[in-house]
């Protein structure tokens, strides 16, 4: 059977995977821009398979960068509260957050369910490919940040950091050592 600590560093190093992802499809939302713009304006021709694939990337990066976000957790958030507190009632705090992060993973996952079985046999307008598979990378960062978020809660009540396996060394600053 696989322990926490390996399957925490597992989540750990699926989160990079999904940073380094979500940077190649940032690279690629970048060229698709600036390509749909010289067609547009040097041959007076519209691409609409480069508009629906940046949408795609687009996609893609949000829901693969989230879980690394959820991870460190370290998403947009109010902290003022939270740094307020003593330690006992931060670590109730964040784990009330990542219950919440699983239950809005949990929705979102509910949602796939009922949407792609009807809609995922649809094919996209401009590049023609099923909606199942245009909103794949989607699912698997939900998928992924559910996990991410079981990870946590566990950790927090097993008493460990639930972010350690998620960071980066740093130094009294806060910067990467």
């Amino acid at each position: 059977m696989i322990s926490e600590a390996s399957s925490r560093a597992f989540f750990a190093r699926l989160t990079c995977l999904g940073i380094a992802i979500g940077m190649g499809l940032l690279a690629a939302i970048a060229f698709l821009v600036v390509l749909q713009v010289a067609a547009r304006n040097l041959f007076d021709m519209g691409l609409p398979w480069a508009d629906e694939l940046a949408r795609f990337c687009c996609i893609g990066m949000v829901f693969l960068a989230t879980p690394a976000l959820a991870g460190r957790r370290v998403m947009v958030s109010v902290s003022m509260l939270p740094d307020a507190m003593n330690a006992a009632v931060r670590k109730w705090m964040i784990l009330f957050a990542d219950i919440t992060t699983l239950v809005f993973s949990g929705f979102l996952l509910w949602g796939f369910a009922e949407f792609l079985p009807r809609a995922g046999k649809f094919l996209t307008p401009a590049m023609g490919v099923p909606n199942w598979f245009y909103y794949s990378l989607a699912l698997c960062g939900s998928l992924l940040l559910a996990a991410i978020a079981i990870t946590r809660i566990t950790a927090t009540l097993t008493g460990r950091d639930p972010s350690a396996p998620y960071h980066e060394t740093r130094d009294e600053t806060g910067l990467p050592i």
